[in-house]
């Protein structure tokens, strides 16, 4: 088991990475809550494979279980979904010595983190990240979100869990694409950390390099996030960095409507905003070719689609990156020496017109 505390102004807790964690699931979750009524909130695609493991065990240990499931996808980070989950909560009669855990990827960590963190103003959260994009990010650093029409992760909190346990033999039942998805985000932070951690996504050179190295690059990542999160809890300063390639991915994925997945177009959007900063001489040359490389090994995308400008720019004029008026990128002096740089709205279809075409 590797253990890697976490401990911000709000909450002190453990992402625990242990082998078979799902088989001792109730050992880990007694050391955190004493039996209570708990919200389990799972998909249609992850319930039925590790719902009832997950139950049986919880309810031998004392606690009483409700499994909330919604439909697997984006699209149930909606409000639609927030208040089903609620209300069942109610139903439930879950009081504040209740809890939620999410089991599943990172859209149920995002909708679960979410709904725990308004319920009677706040009931306490585990996160069982099934993916590995969720593993590696979206379970750790307590941002939850839903989406809105005009842009992903619009409303949400920064509510941290009591626990995160992360089993690396869930992504074994992952599908190749979802694998490759959760890449992209390993990719990204190796990217900025470089050193040791670029030398080991070096080394993953197709698809099946993955699982035998997972445990290796979940930890890198989650160190990495971890001490990010802890120096910068609310995104005031470098936690910022951790949106690398996410301006130009989170206007894809949204316009892709589904065509992309959120590690895919991360995956575009780190190659992408390479490209354009080394048009504007800020990142040196070959580093775009650098990443591509590393993604492109293991199937993802790298390419910009072809998006209508106007819509583009719309999306990315709608992220939550913007403040004053100003949109923050993240780009590369180096791989491992990333920077800030604020770029006016009002200046932004000039800016990017080395990257996109009318």
């Amino acid at each position: 088991m590797t253990i890697i505390p976490v401990k911000t102004a709000t909450q002190a807790y453990d992402v625990r990475l242990v082998d078979h964690g799902l088989d001792q699931i109730a050992e880990h979750i007694a050391s955190v809550w004493t039996p209570c009524r708990v919200a389990l909130i799972t998909d249609t695609t992850v319930g039925p494979l590790y719902a009832a493991k997950v139950v049986t065990q919880l309810t031998n240990a004392g606690y009483c279980v409700n499994v909330l499931t919604v439909p697997a996808g984006e699209a149930s980070k909606s409000w639609t979904q927030v208040e089903r989950l609620i209300t069942a909560m109610s139903t439930m009669h879950l009081t504040r010595s209740d809890g939620v855990i999410a089991l599943g990827g990172g859209v149920v960590g995002d909708l679960a983190g979410f709904v725990a963190s308004i319920y009677l103003r706040g009931l306490s959260l585990i996160q069982v990240p099934t993916s590995l994009l969720a593993q590696v990010d979206s379970s750790v650093g307590g941002k939850t979100a839903i989406d809105l029409p005009t842009g992903k992760n619009l409303v949400g909190s920064f509510y941290q869990p009591a626990l995160v346990l992360i089993d690396p033999q869930t992504l074994t039942t992952l599908p190749a694409r979802s694998l490759a998805e959760g890449y992209g985000e390993i990719v990204k932070c190796a990217a900025l950390v470089g050193g040791a951690f670029w030398a080991l996504v070096t080394q993953i050179n197709q698809l099946a390099d993955l699982i035998p190295n997972a445990a290796a690059l979940i930890t890198a990542s989650v160190q990495f996030k971890a001490q990010v999160v802890m120096a910068d809890e609310k995104e005031g300063g470098q936690r910022q960095l951790l949106n690398f390639g996410h301006t130009i991915g989170h206007a894809v994925e949204l316009l892709g409507q589904g065509r992309w997945m959120h590690g895919e177009a991360v995956a575009i959007g780190l190659v992408q905003v390479s490209r354009l900063f080394e048009a504007h001489q800020l990142t040196p040359a070959g580093t775009a070719d650098q990443l591509a490389a590393r993604l492109q090994a293991v199937g993802l995308p790298t390419s910009l689609p072809d998006l209508p400008v106007t819509q583009l720019l719309a999306a990315m004029q709608h992220d939550k990156k913007v403040h004053g008026n100003q949109l923050t990128w993240v780009y590369l002096t180096a791989i491992g020496r990333p920077e800030l740089r604020a770029v006016p709205v009002l200046q932004l279809k000039d800016w990017l017109a080395p990257m996109i075409k009318d």
